[in-house]
């Protein structure tokens, strides 16, 4: 049983300045630790430093200055960090951490809290940063959820999963994130949570996409039950193991995030589904949704391999080849059961 009051960290890096960031820097502040932030914005660490809050995302949240340190400088933030925590957008990952060079992590546990890909190279965020700063799997992992940052900044109840193929890693920061409304669990199978937290994603675009185009509820549920087919056909050919993809991490973060009202991947499905283009979309929305990257990476993972994903198939044709999603949705009507 994981003891909610033990942290094995006496210093924690958190790169990254949205609204998961934010969430976490909030969970770790109550804890015993010392939290060096890096946010890109000069202007947002001063409004931090005078207002204590993040004025761009979770505003609600007060940031505990006491504890909590955001700076610019990503190689002071992460300089005597024994725990460094990424979480910023796919996308950006790559020319945000650059810069530390191919020692910037070295000695250093790494764990992710993107829910994304490296795109054209279609790597999970473990895998790039083994590849590109030789940090050991043994000190890398995941958290993933099931968690919106919106439910963790009201301090509902809310569940994480922390994923490492080392598992004294993976114990040791679900201790660090155990809290009096948090419930970290810890998790060996590292690219199942990985990949699950990546695919979600998709699967809430198309979620969004069937309310968006007035499909109901029958629909909805037959269309969720269909993309846990198609995760678990996935994971069966890419990394294959045991496990239970009922549980909490695959199906608990699948489900908020095809259901949730504070899901932007759900929300940019919609917007798709109700006639915006994915530019207008994506500018109207001014936040990231990982789906749109993930789409993208995960099908040419698919192609290669010969995996049959008929919804996955879907959203790439609609997002990336711009077919509309009224005949496409009528065509995958036909192939869910």
């Amino acid at each position: 049983m994981i003891d909610k009051y033990v942290t094995h960290f006496n210093e924690i890096a958190v790169i990254g300045g949205g609204s998961w960031a934010t969430a976490l820097v909030k969970i770790l502040s109550e804890k015993e630790v010392k939290i060096r932030w890096w946010l890109r914005r000069e202007d947002d660490i001063r409004h931090i430093e005078t207002f204590r809050h993040n004025k761009r995302y979770l505003s609600s949240v007060e940031i505990n200055l006491q504890k909590v340190k955001p700076m610019r400088q990503l190689d002071k933030v992460v300089e005597n960090a024994e725990l460094v925590i990424l979480a910023v957008p796919s996308a950006f990952v790559r020319p945000v951490i650059e810069s530390l060079g191919i020692n910037g992590f070295r000695n250093k546990k790494v764990i992710s809290a993107i829910k994304g890909m490296i795109a054209g190279e279609n790597k999970v965020i473990t895998d790039f940063l083994a590849d590109s700063f030789e940090i050991s799997h043994e000190n890398l992992g995941v958290i993933a959820g099931p968690c919106h940052a919106e439910e963790v900044a009201m301090e509902k109840q809310s569940y994480l999963t922390i994923a490492s193929s080392n598992k004294e890693l993976a114990q040791q920061v679900a201790q660090t994130l155990q809290g009096k409304y948090i419930k970290a669990t810890a998790n060996s199978d590292i690219y199942g949570v990985e990949y699950c937290a990546i695919m979600k994603n998709i699967y809430a675009i198309a979620c969004g996409m069937a309310r968006g185009l007035n499909y109901g509820d029958n629909f909805q549920a037959v269309l969720v039950s269909n993309a846990m087919t198609e995760m678990k056909r996935f994971l069966k050919v890419i990394h294959p193991r045991k496990r239970k993809l009922h549980q909490s991490a695959y199906l608990g973060d699948l489900l908020v995030t095809a259901y949730s009202q504070f899901s932007r991947n759900r929300h940019f499905g919609m917007m798709l589904g109700q006639g915006y283009s994915v530019k207008a979309a994506q500018l109207d929305m001014g936040m990231v949704a990982e789906g749109y990257y993930a789409v993208k990476c995960i099908y040419e993972i698919a192609q290669k391999h010969n995996i049959d994903m008929p919804i996955l198939k879907a959203m790439y044709y609609i997002i990336y080849e711009r077919i509309s999603p009224v005949p496409e949705f009528r065509i995958l009507a036909g192939y869910l059961k």
